[in-house]
């Protein structure tokens, strides 16, 4: 595909994370070639029937570039997210990036909940928990857990 601007001018390194269940930081670097004064501007759309929305808090580097953007109350829907990251800049035209996320592809689950031990005399041992909050996955059969016992 032909992109207007240019070359090397857009984002390099885009990634996404959810933690702590709704919460979204996306970061990126700028374009090898894209000039000093160049600023970035990201916008996203949860789905194609949503609106598209730009970045309310970015993330500033010391130059005062954006190359972040972070997210409060994200819910992750089963549509493909769609993110576009322009810039502009007086020297020349910015290339655009564009992707697609699945967003519970990037969620950083957090531990499990309420984990409790108890101990027989005969050293038999029950252990219990819950499953981690999420904003995405509500069946607990989903999960796998792995118990590793260490003697002391």
């Amino acid at each position: 595909p032909v992109f207007a601007g240019m070359k090397g001018s857009a984002i390099e390194n885009f990634s996404c994370v959810i933690y702590n269940v709704s919460l979204m930081n996306c970061t990126w670097q700028a374009g090898r070639n894209a000039p000093e004064d160049t600023q970035y501007f990201l916008y996203w759309q949860y789905s194609k029937y949503d609106d598209a929305m730009e970045c309310e808090l970015y993330i500033k580097d010391e130059n005062g570039r954006n190359v972040g953007c972070r997210f409060k109350n994200v819910s992750t829907k089963p549509e493909n997210t769609y993110f576009l990251v322009n810039g502009s800049s007086k020297e020349s035209q910015i290339q655009f990036y564009d992707e697609y996320i699945q967003l519970y592809e990037i969620e950083i689950l957090t531990s499990p909940l309420n984990v409790t031990t108890k101990c027989t005399r005969d050293s038999s041992c029950i252990i219990t928990w819950q499953p981690p909050l999420t904003s995405h996955m509500k069946k607990r059969k989903c999960f796998e857990y792995e118990i590793m016992i260490k003697n002391k």
